[in-house]
């Protein structure tokens, strides 16, 4: 059952899918105090591991749903509409106003942080205004935030999958700073940055302005690693910009920054199904198509966390599992956020 205990740290969970973050954040001793999903597989997972966690259903009826505090609000909205394969129709896609609906879920509930996730597409749709629109409306909702691009490679998965986090703190810029940034990052003698990737974003010198919060666009610059930091945190992954929470005289709308889209996995071949790729490898000159199980484990998932009892059979067929772990968070990343969330928290720096 869950914990009731103000003290226990609670969040609450949006296009929860097959619920990554739960099964990072297990070890930090962190309880969910609600999911939220629709599509029928993954919500048959959700119940067959965490039957005692109210599934709330579609986030859109979420005034309908309980008043109760939770610390953090995650999800990863929708991606179609941000992706550069898509149709790009960025906000006026119904399934990107989703991201609009996590803002009034925040307006809501007031979580003290906020974890976001998206595809890199999002940070150039409809040149870079659809994230300036979130960007701004979380700074008014008066949360100060960072955005990093991390790649799932670095974290000990066998697959390149570029995602943008944005983590936010109600009132204070430089707990999501932290959290996100090597601590050479958030002082004022930043260490010069190595030379940024062709293609990359611009400098984050447009992220923040000055208006009785400190600028963090001279301390926190755009930057790409080559391979993986050395920092003492153990840190690797993709810096990408960060943004000040929102202050008079910046338009997020038009200053957002864009990158190109992400390459191609590491783990790629030909094979297809249900009109959709699967993920293949070569293996002695041949390809094969990889198991619902190398999938999991190139989420970070466990072995069969997806192979449940479904329809009246003891176990799922592929094409249900292939699609919930397409979609979901790496477990891996999702894990070193949470870390660096609970020291922070706890911490208070």
């Amino acid at each position: 059952m869950i914990d009731t205990c103000k003290s226990q740290f609670r969040y609450g969970s949006v296009c929860s899918g097959i619920e990554a973050a739960t099964v990072a954040w297990h070890s930090l001793n962190w309880k969910p105090a609600w999911l939220s999903e629709i599509e029928p597989f993954p919500s048959a997972v959700l119940a067959h591991h965490y039957p005692h966690v109210p599934n709330l259903g579609d986030m859109t009826k979420f005034e309908e749903w309980p008043d109760e505090s939770i610390d953090l609000l995650v999800g990863g909205t929708p991606c179609q509409s941000f992706s550069v394969a898509g149709l790009r129709q960025g906000l006026a896609d119904p399934r990107g106003n989703l991201m609009l609906t996590f803002l009034a879920i925040v307006q809501r509930q007031r979580p003290r942080w906020i974890v976001w996730e998206n595809v890199p597409g999002v940070l150039s749709s409809n040149r870079g205004r659809d994230f300036g629109t979130f960007l701004g409306a979380l700074g008014k909702l008066g949360y100060g935030f960072a955005y990093r691009v991390l790649d799932a490679q670095w974290f000990g998965v066998a697959q390149r999958r570029r995602r943008v986090f944005v983590v936010g703190y109600l009132g204070d810029w430089r707990h999501p700073a932290k959290v996100l940034f090597e601590s050479e990052s958030v002082c004022r003698n930043t260490a010069p940055s190595r030379e940024a990737e062709k293609n990359s974003t611009a400098s984050a010198e447009h992220g923040a302005s000055n208006g009785g919060i400190p600028d963090v666009a001279q301390t926190l610059s755009s930057r790409d690693y080559k391979g993986p930091s050395c920092g003492r945190d153990g840190l690797v992954g993709n810096p990408i910009a960060v943004a000040s929470p929102y202050v008079g005289g910046v338009d997020y709308e038009t200053n957002a920054h864009t990158i190109d889209e992400p390459t191609g996995p590491l783990l790629k071949g030909s094979a297809t199904g249900g009109g959709r790729p699967l993920p293949a490898v070569a293996t002695a000159m041949q390809v094969r198509r990889l198991t619902p199980v190398e999938c999991e484990r190139l989420q970070g998932f466990p072995d069969n966390y997806t192979n449940i009892p479904w329809r009246k059979k003891p176990e799922s067929p592929d094409g249900p599992r292939y699609r919930a772990l397409g979609n979901s968070m790496a477990v891996p990343v999702m894990r070193w956020i949470g870390k660096r969330i609970k020291q922070m928290d706890e911490l208070g720096l």
